[in-house]
């Protein structure tokens, strides 16, 4: 079956949650259909990067496109717009001719967007079966930024989340088939998007892991890592959360401590980030941080906000690293606590486990050792790739 997909993202190198999606996704499809692919350009594209897609699609185009960086114009514009603002100003001509021309000339039987942000433009064809990955249900997480707000920005976080909750349920309620990250995700998309039951599905998050575990002689005393770009609001909160309120109780029983967060902090307000000390630092840019991660000894993940599955602590269990975590970081997966991973949902608690892993060997071994185990069994990507296809395959045949 010939399958256009649709990409907000150039799914290559691997740096982020989404990419990883993405790229895996359109690999795993390539191995029962074929697959022609449109990105829009969020950076620069590398001749690698593009020779590294071309391996799996008969098929690549780069659309001059930036998905999220509209004109300044286009952005105030948007806000009298019904739409969201995100929808509205990043709408591309340019993209919604390159899928009509990929449409006419390929042919293809159907037709897969990766977020809202290509969703519309696979809507604009007449291609059969369409289906859409919903990623993080981002409606979901400004009603959360709503539900957190106060004083006048309350009200402005409420007009964001009733936009962006109109939009979604209009446009995914007129695909085929929609996708989330988990089965925990799929109830909570059905409260307000229309679809029949059945239609959306959970394709889980994965990871890629080694036979075998580092030594943990390998990890630096006292290190601590938080593996999310900043330039994502929930990981931002994150890290403003930890480095006011548990970082400090951390410190106060171990001064060795020093968290490293990872990624860009291009386009952040810099007034926003805490500040870099010796027990804070940026590592900046990245392309491979799998190794930065498994010289920890514990990754923290303290999410309040979001949606999806956590690409960042399958990760850290990937390489041998422990992880703490929220109740709301675990969502969505199926990791046992105190057995796969520790949760804290107080400063206290969060604290508190951090700290013992930091100081029992044993605690971290077992922890490590039993995660491990837990991601090759449960998220290992060859496994979540077939899924996929055999979700594509009964579709077609539904339609038949």
């Amino acid at each position: 079956m010939k399958t256009l997909v649709l990409s907000t993202w150039f799914p290559y190198p691997l740096i982020q949650g989404s990419k990883l999606r993405a790229y895996h996704l359109i690999r795993g499809l390539s191995q029962e259909h074929e697959v022609y692919l449109l990105s829009m350009q969020d950076a620069p594209v590398r001749e690698a990067d593009l020779a590294e897609i071309q391996r799996f699609c008969r098929h690549v185009e780069v659309v001059p496109a930036h998905p999220f960086d509209a004109p300044r114009w286009k952005k105030r514009l948007s806000l009298f717009s019904l739409q969201p603002s995100a929808a509205a100003a990043a709408y591309a001509p340019e993209m919604a001719a390159a899928v009509h021309r990929a449409a006419q000339k390929f042919q293809p039987d159907a037709v897969f967007a990766l977020t809202f942000v290509t969703a519309p433009y696979a809507l604009q064809t007449k291609i059969p079966l369409r289906i859409v990955d919903m990623d993080n249900l981002l409606a979901l997480m400004l009603k959360e930024t709503w539900q957190r707000a106060t004083g006048p920005q309350r009200w402005r976080a409420y007009l964001a989340y009733w936009k962006f909750a109109r939009y979604e349920r209009r446009l995914y309620s007129q695909f085929d088939y929609a996708l989330v990250c988990s089965e925990e995700d799929i109830a909570r998309a059905h409260a307000y998007i229309p679809m029949p039951a059945g239609h959306i599905r959970a394709i889980a998050n994965g990871v890629e892991s080694s036979p075998v575990l580092p030594a943990q002689s390998q990890k630096q005393p006292g290190s601590l890592i938080f593996n999310g770009a900043v330039t994502y609001a929930p990981n931002l909160d994150a890290v403003q959360y930890f480095a006011a309120q548990i970082l400090p109780l951390i410190r106060v029983q171990n001064e060795q401590v020093q968290l490293t967060i990872t990624g860009r902090t291009t386009g952040v307000d810099p007034d926003h980030l805490p500040p870099a000390s010796d027990h804070l630092r940026y590592s900046g840019f990245v392309e491979d941080i799998r190794a930065l991660v498994g010289q920890s000894q514990v990754c923290v993940v303290p999410l309040r906000q979001g949606a999806g599955t956590r690409l960042k602590i399958l990760e850290a269990m990937a390489v041998g690293t422990p992880v703490v975590t929220t109740s709301k970081g675990a969502e969505g997966l199926s990791a046992i606590p105190g057995q796969h991973l520790l949760i804290g949902d107080t400063p206290q608690d969060f604290a508190r486990h951090t700290l013992a892993l930091l100081a029992d060997e044993k605690l971290r071994e077992r922890i490590r050792q039993s995660a491990h185990q837990f991601v090759r069994e449960k998220y290992n990507w060859p496994a979540i790739q077939a899924q996929f296809n055999q979700l594509i395959q009964s579709a077609e045949k539904e339609r038949v």
